[in-house]
């Protein structure tokens, strides 16, 4: 990719010949209705689980085997628009034929005007999302109405300029997808020599978690007292904000213990607060257990056998101090530390290209739309 372009990420384009187009009149909603998916000659079903915020391409997919409900046929080159909860920025080019969630619009380019997949960038700029946030209708769940996203308007480039930045879009687009491969392949090789580790302590003495720390759950913290300065603050998924509190100033292994994160681990910064959403290992005999070795010990193990209820997953304090984790002898903790420690600071590398081509991404998309 252009050198100058990738360091200033500005494109300077003269927009002076491109003319104001209705997004109805460049693609088409299809409604073919599959009523048995099971039986159908579809074997691949895209949910809008399958959906990811800001990807240009679909790239997972369900079986349609025991797919009862019906759904809607589409075909490789349409674009899919979730249009339920628009606020979650879902639309992605499929190339594959298979069917879809009912809850997705199955847009189909007109090629006589746009170039194949131009519109899926279009799909993914702040300017569209806007426009379809604020024609969502609905209370629990807002849907968007392709009446109304066909209205929307914007500038068309002739289609000599449309291959051309669909041309340098692509090759973004692929820029990222191979830094997320080396992502995935990090956290693969991490995987497997965690779940090595483990398998070789198998036959140790087993423990209970409560013997060598004690779990603890902070108060939750309002969203209205998060400051911009102050210690990290870790909720169920991460970090949410900042609160100026001094009673906890050292790290700590937090497990999240209610929602849909339930039973993620993380390893907070030094001087920080986690909310109730999560507890902390506190008091660990750091005789026994390194802090890190800990942590990572838990990170791979399988949490799930403590996790109860189905509409609000959690963990109890009294199942998190019954958990068994096997002794395993300071030496071999150190071991397995090094080598994740070295693999995690890489894999933090790595993810930090992969955001970075991603913002640079969105800022092309935004400035061609």
């Amino acid at each position: 990719m252009d050198s100058v372009l990738m360091e200033n990420k500005v494109l300077n384009l003269d927009k002076s010949s491109w003319a104001l187009t209705k997004l109805g009149n460049l693609a088409k909603d299809i409604s073919k209705r599959v009523d048995n998916p099971g039986e159908s000659e579809y074997d691949r079903f895209v949910g809008l689980g399958n959906f990811v915020s800001g990807d240009i391409k679909i790239k997972t997919w369900e079986t349609t085997e025991n797919l009862a409900s019906s759904a809607k046929a589409f075909q490789a080159g349409d674009i899919l628009f979730a249009r339920r909860n628009a606020y979650l920025r879902r639309a992605s080019l499929v190339d594959f034929d298979g069917c879809c969630s009912g809850d997705a619009f199955v847009l189909r380019e007109n090629h006589d005007k746009v170039v194949p997949g131009f519109l899926a960038f279009l799909m993914n700029s702040n300017a569209l999302w806007n426009y379809a946030n604020s024609n969502a209708a609905g209370t629990m769940s807002k849907r968007v109405k392709w009446r109304d996203l066909a209205e929307y308007e914007f500038l068309l480039p002739p289609k000599d300029q449309q291959a051309l930045l669909a041309k340098l879009l692509w090759v973004m687009d692929e820029v990222i997808e191979r830094e997320k491969q080396v992502v995935n392949g990090m956290q693969i090789s991490s995987k497997v020599i965690a779940v090595d580790h483990l398998a070789s302590v198998r036959k140790n003495k087993i423990i209970k978690l409560g013997d060598i720390c004690q779990p603890k759950q902070w108060k939750t913290i309002p969203i209205k007292n998060l400051t911009e300065e102050g210690y990290l603050v870790y909720g169920g998924n991460g970090i949410i904000g900042r609160y100026v509190d001094y009673n906890h100033k050292y790290p700590v292994i937090a497990v999240a213990c209610r929602g849909e994160y339930c039973g993620s681990i993380h390893l907070t910064e030094p001087k920080s607060y986690i909310t109730g959403n999560s507890m902390c290992l506190d008091e660990l005999d750091e005789n026994q257990f390194n802090k890190k070795y800990l942590f990572y010990y838990l990170y791979y193990s399988n949490l799930d056998s403590i996790i109860t209820g189905s509409a609000q997953p959690q963990i109890i304090k009294e199942d998190i101090a019954r958990f068994k984790i096997r002794e395993v002898n300071t030496a071999d903790q150190i071991q397995l530390v090094l080598k994740l420690d070295q693999l995690w600071d890489n894999l933090k590398i790595a993810n930090k290209k992969v955001s970075s081509s991603q913002s640079l991404q969105k800022s092309l998309i935004n400035q061609v739309f």
